[in-house]
């Protein structure tokens, strides 16, 4: 079966917390469900684009279980912006996957949000150098250095959109799967965030997943298997819950 041009797949960011999208992704696959749009925040981002690139589950989870910082961060030489460089996803692209493609190439499409520092506004990166998107979207101010593309200086997605829903609808799906890192037990700052997750609990056309990480380590790669193990439980349990919701409302329209 082939991919779901109308589905989108968010995958929110939050660390070492983004391999439970990897059990998220396994599911989806196990119950037939290729989603042909993919938006992704930092970390999210990451799987995203293995995702996009056309990547089985299986070879994006070996992947996460391998995955040491080191593959898109290293100490600068030059800190003036960050104590990191992210050259290094540059290079970790180009051994994955032979080149670094430009985004509108891969197999599904795919969109990378960041932050442009100067406007104050998310911005889905969807065109050009893969790598550039992905350095951009990690960029996490006084640690990783913002990038320079397009006129604008861009950083960590995460500061003003972690669940980048709008930029799959505006990539053209009109049904999405979300999934929402360290869900339930997080402080929330902002009466918006709750907001947030109360419209997309609300809206039909929303799957949302919402994995626990209490107790598992956000910066160490640890706890990478209970991650995965989490994001499956809670995919089937989403996934369940809609199939009924669906199947209620089937009933009622009969």
């Amino acid at each position: 079966m082939g991919d779901d041009r109308s589905l989108g797949l968010v995958l929110s960011g939050g660390g070492a917390f983004g391999a439970a999208h990897v059990g998220v992704l396994q599911v989806l696959a196990e119950r037939g469900l290729h989603p042909g749009i993919v938006t992704g925040t930092s970390s999210g981002a990451l799987v995203g684009a293995a995702y996009a690139a056309g990547f089985e589950p299986e070879a994006i989870e070996a992947g996460a279980l391998a995955f040491r910082w080191n593959a898109i961060a290293r100490w600068s030489l030059t800190p003036r912006w960050g104590m990191l460089d992210t050259h290094a996803v540059s290079h970790s692209v180009r051994r994955v996957l032979g080149a670094d493609p430009l985004i509108e190439t891969l197999p599904r499409t795919s969109g990378a949000v960041a932050t442009d520092l100067r406007t104050r506004r998310a911005v889905t990166i969807d065109r050009g150098p893969l790598s550039v998107a992905l350095r951009s979207t990690i960029a996490i101010p006084g640690l990783l250095p913002p990038v320079v593309h397009g006129g604008m200086r861009l950083a960590d997605g995460g500061m003003i959109d972690n669940v980048p829903v709008n930029a799959a609808r505006a990539l053209g799906a009109s049904r999405v799967i979300v999934v929402r890192l360290h869900a339930k037990w997080e402080n929330v700052r902002m009466m918006r965030t709750v907001n947030r997750t109360a419209d997309l609990l609300a809206d039909p056309s929303v799957v949302l997943v919402q994995p626990e990480m209490q107790g598992m380590a956000q910066w160490m790669m640890t706890d990478i298997s209970r991650l995965i193990a989490e994001g499956r439980r809670v995919a089937e349990l989403a996934l369940d819950a809609a199939a009924s919701r669906s199947a209620a409302l089937d009933h009622q329209s009969s």
